[in-house]
């Protein structure tokens, strides 16, 4: 997920020499939330009608001063803060990007799938690269195709008509200086209206101090803008009455920041269909992960690494793995590595998982096994980190910067990258055939769906829940087989987010002691699985037995055999969906218990976003 913001002011009204860069780098900042591993700008000089390009690997601040940003003229210009997908963060690979020529500069938001063989077919007709980045090749495709069109917008949308993926597209050019092109499928743009100024950006807080009134692009919309005229066309319905799509927006500064939310966090929940279709869409479109579990798979062991939230991804990682491929697998916490370092060889696997890439515990679990002859595997959500670097395969999960203490969507897009993994060694190792994985792969596909179906389902009675048990001091959260970690996820959020304290077992072995904690109306929650329902109905039934207050969550499916005080439903899935089905519910609940506590689930004391020591 990365930031965009464009900005053409009227330059015979109020663009003083420099106003246009101070609105972009204002802007930058209140969007560097969705990315911020390199930052830049591009500005159509209003003197020499040349485009300047000012851009470096880093934070807003820092490269905004090396570069002297603020000091850059102009009129008409965009900028980009990145979150690197394709490429590492670097300076040649931070947006914006240009043409052969640097008569065309552009930022994008998204994926551009098919950019390896736009690149082969651009490199035969003599176009030179700079950049690893898949954007770049956008650039050179309008170079190309503008060359031959009638009209520099022409060959622009034959370009846009050649993309496949994701993107949200800010194009300046010298051929038609006045003018912003713009272009959305997918990745969020907006526009921005003002009497002598237009704006475009990724969110409306970019915008915010400058206009109140907005015009939201949908997929497929297409056209430009000037400093008193916008044009917009959609590919596939014609021309776009503007005075329509209009929307007046009035937010408090502090509630914009979080894109109308109170807090990062239900946002965070929120993007998860999202963040899961990025993740997704990545995956498919990338062979490192095709690559490593064809690697793994003549591997006599298999270890998985990773703390906290990852580590239960890691646990649902391991589930999958054995389940469809037979093979046992060792999850161990990170920071204790040392207990089993022994253990790795040249024979070893090791699957490491951290969001930030910078996990301290992780990184030394990883060099260990290093040292000790293991291969290793990657999940981070940072490309460039020092477990990006150091690892031997790397799948980023692609989820965007998570801002939220409590992680959300990066856990369920470990899980996906996780189960994608899983799906592949199945495969490499025969245990499905080709058939086999082409469903599991087209069920994987539907997890943001499930996601987004979870929420609306269950948010009603989450916000409500609450009230009943916020006063308690514990809670537990039982499960049997791909319930456990998910159990094991819900009390983490639990504890992290409401500071009740919340413990989660096997529900089998809830009898084997923790069980004599139970008193009236003790809250015990079950995250239910399809494939548990028998054996789970019995412990709920124990804990109904000692007047615990149980609850349920489950699909559909057989719900007359559990028998709990209450029942939350969730969509009836596949097994493979089931995370994404179940885990929703348990982050809306922990996060409006929060909530009803007076707590701010942002931040969460003594926690970090990233752990950097030991």
């Amino acid at each position: 997920m990365c930031g965009i913001i464009g900005v053409a002011i009227d330059v015979n009204n109020n663009c003083s020499e420099f106003k246009a860069a101070e609105i972009i780098t204002k802007g930058l900042k209140s969007l560097e939330y969705r990315g911020y591993d390199s930052v830049g700008i591009a500005l159509i000089d209003k003197n020499t009608r040349k485009i300047i390009v000012k851009k470096g690997k880093g934070k807003l601040d820092d490269v905004s001063k090396e570069y002297s940003f603020l000091l850059t003229p102009g009129c008409i210009g965009i900028g980009h803060t990145r979150w690197a997908t394709h490429g590492a963060p670097t300076n040649i690979n931070a947006h914006p990007h240009t043409d052969c020529k640097g008569d065309i500069a552009l930022v994008h938001n998204g994926i551009i799938k098919n950019f390896l063989s736009l690149k082969k077919m651009l490199l035969n007709s003599g176009h030179t690269f700079k950049s690893d980045t898949d954007t770049e090749v956008v650039a050179h495709l309008i170079e190309e195709l503008a060359s031959t069109s009638s009209n520099f917008y022409e060959g622009f949308k034959k370009s846009i008509s050649m993309l496949e993926g994701s993107f949200a597209l800010a194009v300046v050019t010298t051929y038609e200086p006045e003018k912003i092109f713009f272009a959305k499928k997918e990745s969020p743009l907006i526009i921005g209206l003002s009497k002598s100024s237009n704006f475009l950006a990724s969110d409306i807080p970019a915008m915010l101090e400058y206009t109140n009134e907005f015009v939201p692009l949908n997929d497929g919309d297409i056209g430009w803008l000037s400093p008193r005229e916008v044009f917009i066309e959609n590919l596939k319905a014609g021309i776009v009455e503007i005075r329509k799509r209009k929307i007046l927006v009035d937010w408090k500064p502090e509630m914009a920041k979080k894109g109308g939310y109170p807090h990062y966090m239900i946002k965070e929940i929120y993007e998860q269909p999202l963040a899961l279709k990025s993740t997704f869409e990545g995956l498919i479109s990338d062979e490192t992960i095709i690559e490593a579990a064809d690697l793994i798979s003549k591997k006599d062991k298999i270890f998985i690494a990773a703390a906290g939230t990852s580590y239960h991804a890691g646990l649902v990682t391991k589930y999958f793995i054995e389940k469809i491929t037979g093979r046992a697998v060792y999850t161990f916490i990170s920071s204790e590595y040392k207990n089993i370092e022994y253990l790795v060889d040249n024979d070893t696997a090791i699957i490491v998982i951290s969001q930030s890439g910078e996990t301290i515990d992780t990184i030394k679990a990883m060099r260990s096994s290093k040292n000790r002859g293991g291969v290793i595997f990657a999940i981070t959500n940072v490309i460039g980190s020092t477990i990006g670097r150091e690892a031997d395969y790397v799948v980023p999960m692609r989820a965007g910067p998570e801002i939220g203490v409590a992680a959300t969507k990066t856990f369920l897009t470990q899980v996906l990258v996780g189960s994608m993994l899983a799906v592949n060694l199945g495969k490499s190792i025969g245990k499905i055939n080709e058939t086999e994985y082409n469903q599991m792969i087209n069920t994987l596909s539907y997890s943001p769906n499930i996601v987004g179906s979870s929420i609306s389902m269950t948010e009603g009675i989450m916000k409500k829940l609450p009230e009943r048990f916020s006063s308690k001091n514990s809670i537990y959260f039982l499960g049997r087989g791909l319930g456990v970690p998910l159990a094991y996820e819900a009390a983490l959020k639990m504890k992290e987010i409401t500071y009740i304290h919340a413990e989660a077992y096997p529900a089998g072995e809830s009898k084997h002691g923790p069980i004599a904690l139970i008193e009236k109306d003790f809250p015990v929650f079950f995250v239910v699985t399809k494939d548990t329902y028998e054996e789970i109905a019995s412990n709920i039934a124990e804990m109904n037995a000692r007047d615990a207050y149980t609850i349920a969550l489950a699909s559909e499916e057989k719900l007359e055999n559990l028998q709990p005080r209450l029942t939350i439903t969730v969509p009836k899935v596949d097994l493979l969906l089931e995370p994404y089905s179940l885990i929703p519910p348990i982050q809306l609940l922990s996060y409006y218990t929060a909530v009803v506590r007076g707590l701010d689930p942002d931040k969460p004391r003594n926690l970090a976003k990233t752990v950097t020591v030991e």
